[in-house]
């Protein structure tokens, strides 16, 4: 069989299914139905009446529902029956196995039903299989389980002596929870002369009544006590008692009276707060609650009531608060005294408020000045008045401040002052001045008023900035870099605000030609100083300028302080070897004779370091020789020295590489080479060195043309340069006087150096150099020597 045939015979299967299915859904809506139709008809029938008494026992038998039902024992439990009923307690409980309806718990009728009757509770059998309601009530029947029972243990009834008999009073009635027969029937009193009972009927059941028989006596009897007794229908009947009190009422005849018709009285204002100032007393010839008299105040203001107090049992009149002379000082209070009946009687009490010391003066301040500039007398820093709300001499007062402020107090009209300052302020001995006013008045004790008054004194630009030193020393080493901070001045000024703002400023140099703007710079804000180029100490050793200071006032006030600016030396030049040469020509050779003694002085190495100090220390060691140990070189001086005995077995020729180091961190440096031959005697012919002679051998063509080429380049290199140099001091020239570093005898310029020679050369050997002008750059140094004048004329004499 096929694929396809297959997948037909299972969709067949499939319908026929479905079929089926939906049949079974349709019989079993059918059948529901039926069950649901049949429910609704029998919980239209009239339901069943079932009864049980109050307060039974739980699981006490109530009915057997098998014949109302139509059901055998047999058959209950498949049915599935359940008792179903309002509300969340299931007061019943059915027995599947019995058919009987038992309950749950104990049941309370007045708790149920309360005052209803009947008590019906509705509830319904529910058998679910099938579906089946069955309606039913139980009907809950009372006990005489309640006594009757007075919401008021004690009845008051008050009655006027003067009521007539007959007359009826209504007493309040009993109540009884339970109903029917059960509940409250009837009322007895105790025997009296006085009243008898009388039932009413109502709606709401018997009211009971009391008629006086004969007329009262409050005098013979003020007051009568009877029992009233409340009986329910129970078997036995149960009862309930109250008991009833008569008063007796007097007859108001007779009104209230005071024993003065005006009181007076006088309080000072600072009596304290409960304190009695006075007592008001009045009298009634009845007695009872008619000669019962109460005192209140008579349509007074509410001002008076915040103020005062009447006890209304004693008459007493008391402060609830302070009195206060200033606001009121008399106070007219009626009095109203009334007894129990009503009447009443009317009293006045004038109260007069006695003024004592107790309001402080006040001060009051209308403008006041400040700040007040200083150096300016007589000014008026404040305008106040005083005040005082006492009378008398509690009223008066008198004003003052302080002896040793420089303020005086002047009046002017009644009660107002001007504060003025006494003689001229200075700001900067004391700015702030805090002036207390005292007010005081002549009462008993003397209060006081003290007020505080702050007045500032504005600054005026009297004071000139200071420095902090009147010349400053700074030390900065050479080769610095540009812009560095060398230091700071700095200037203080006491006045204030833009008064005491410090601007600092370099001042033109003493000597015209000192480039100083190109030197140094300072910030104007905070005195900071810079160096603005790199200084060399061998150029230029000290700078002094001034500097001043000026603030921002007006006019504006100055100061001045002197700079002197130290360049400390750094090793930065390497010894300079003056002889021999080193020029580039042919070299010097020394001539000494075989015959030369030990410690014969062949030349001399002259060196000198353009440092000073230790760096300027310069000592020398041979470093190379043709032959070591012949020659020695002194360590101080650069004497080159035999160091034996000359042989013939000696080379002829020797070389020498003497160095030349000075004492810096770190050390530096230099180099020279000496060329010495041995003669048998100074008439030899001298003799070139190898090295300097010339080759005999025939040059190259194309070492002829590369050495043209070379010496054409550098010529033309050589002629830039000197031209540039030649335009520049044509320029520097027209600047400054000193392009031809004439010195005069005697003082040197400030601006320059004189540097001592440190070498080996004699202490009669000095070397000056000076900056040319223009820009204050130090690009070209002069250096010549300056012989002193007795060195001089012996020159000139040989």
């Amino acid at each position: 069989m096929g694929a396809g045939a297959t997948s037909g015979l299972l969709g067949d299967q499939k319908a026929v299914e479905a079929g089926e299915g939906k049949e079974r859904f349709q019989k079993q809506r059918q059948v529901l139905l039926f069950f649901v139709l049949l429910g609704i008809a029998q919980a239209g029938s009239e339901p069943r009446h079932y009864s049980v008494a109050e307060e039974m026992e739980s699981g006490s038998f109530v009915a057997n529902l098998l014949k109302d039902l139509g059901l055998e024992v047999d058959v209950l439990a498949p049915r599935g029956p359940r008792v179903v009923s309002k509300g969340k307690k299931v007061l019943l409980h059915f027995d599947r196995q019995t058919g009987d309806l038992l309950l749950n718990e104990k049941l309370d009728r007045e708790e149920l039903c309360g005052p209803t009757e009947p008590c019906v509770l509705p509830f319904q059998v529910l058998l679910e299989n099938p579906l089946e309601f069955f309606q039913a009530e139980l009907w809950i029947k009372d006990i005489n389980d309640h006594s009757p029972v007075f919401l008021d243990k004690e009845i008051i009834l008050k009655i006027s002596e003067s009521i007539i008999p007959g007359t009826a009073f209504l007493i309040e009635r009993a109540q009884d929870l339970d109903v029917g027969s059960n509940s409250l029937q009837s009322y007895t009193v105790s025997p009296n002369s006085y009243f008898h009972l009388k039932l009413q009927d109502s709606p709401d059941g018997i009211l009971p009544q009391l008629v006086l028989d004969k007329a009262l006596d409050r005098e013979e009897q003020p007051e009568i006590r009877l029992t009233l007794t409340a009986l329910d229908g129970g078997a036995p009947p149960r009862s309930g008692t109250a008991l009833v009190r008569v008063l007796v009422l007097d007859i108001n005849d007779n009104a209230p009276e005071f024993t003065q018709s005006l009181y007076e009285v006088q309080v000072l204002e600072n009596s304290p707060v409960n304190s009695v100032i006075v007592t008001v007393s009045a009298s009634d010839l009845d007695t009872g609650n008619f000669g019962t008299i109460s005192y209140a105040f008579f349509h007074v203001s509410e001002e008076i009531r915040k103020t005062f107090q009447l006890n209304p049992i004693t008459g007493d009149i008391q402060l609830v608060k302070y009195l206060n002379f200033e606001a009121i000082n008399t106070y007219e209070v009626d009095v109203e005294a009334k007894d129990g009946g009503g009447l009443s009687g009317k009293s006045t009490v004038i109260i007069q408020v006695v003024d004592v010391n107790d309001n402080p003066p006040e001060l009051t301040l209308s403008s006041i000045t400040s700040p007040i500039p200083e150096n300016s007398p007589d000014t008026v820093a404040a305008v106040f008045s005083i005040s005082d709300l006492d009378s008398g001499d509690n009223g008066r007062m008198i004003c003052s401040i302080e002896n040793d402020l420089p303020f005086v107090l002047k009046s002017s009209v009644e009660n107002f002052y001007t504060l003025l300052s006494q003689g001229a302020l200075d700001r900067e001995s004391r700015a702030q001045y805090n002036i207390t006013i005292t007010v005081s008045d002549l009462g008993t004790p003397r209060l006081k008023t003290q007020h505080n008054i702050t007045v500032m004194v504005s600054d005026v630009n009297d004071n000139a900035p200071a420095f902090t030193q009147t010349s400053y020393t700074l030390f900065v080493r050479e080769n610095n870099s540009p812009a560095l901070h060398i230091g700071s001045v700095s200037a203080t000024d006491t006045d204030a605000g833009a008064n005491a703002q410090v601007t600092y400023s370099l001042l033109p140099p003493h000597d015209p030609h000192l480039p100083l703007a190109s030197l140094v710079s300072i910030n104007a804000d905070n005195g900071q100083l810079f160096a603005l180029r790199t200084l060399d100490y061998e150029a230029l050793q000290a700078l002094e300028f001034r500097v001043g200071a000026t603030d921002r006032g007006s006019p504006a006030l100055s100061s001045q302080a002197l700079v002197r600016v130290l360049v400390l030396d750094a090793n930065d030049n390497a010894p300079f070897v003056l002889y021999p040469l080193q020029n580039g020509s042919a070299p010097c050779t020394e001539l000494v004779p075989r015959a030369a003694e030990p410690g014969y002085l062949v030349s001399k190495v002259v060196a000198v370091d353009g440092d000073s100090g230790q760096n300027a220390w310069l000592s020398y060691q041979l470093l190379r020789a043709t032959e070591p140990g012949l020659f020695g070189v002194w360590a101080h001086n650069g004497e080159v020295r035999t160091a034996r005995l000359l042989s013939e077995r000696d080379a002829a020729k020797h070389r020498l590489v003497v160095l030349v180091k000075d004492n810096g961190e770190p050390p530096l440096s230099a180099s020279v080479t000496l060329h010495v031959l041995l003669v048998d005697g100074f008439s030899q012919p001298y003799l070139p060195l190898p090295e300097a002679a010339a080759d005999p051998a025939q040059a190259d063509p194309l070492t002829v043309y590369l050495v043209i080429a070379l010496a054409s380049v550098s010529s033309l290199f050589l002629f830039s340069v000197l031209a540039f140099i030649a335009v520049r001091l044509c320029r520097r020239g027209r600047a400054t006087s000193l392009s031809g570093c004439s010195v005069p005898e005697g003082h040197v310029p400030g601006h320059l150096v004189d540097v001592r020679g440190t070498g080996t050369l004699s202490h009669s050997y000095q070397y000056e150099v000076c900056l040319t002008g223009g820009s204050g750059t130090s690009e070209f140094k002069f250096l010549k020597p300056i012989l002193p004048n007795g060195l001089v004329q012996d020159t000139e004499q040989n």
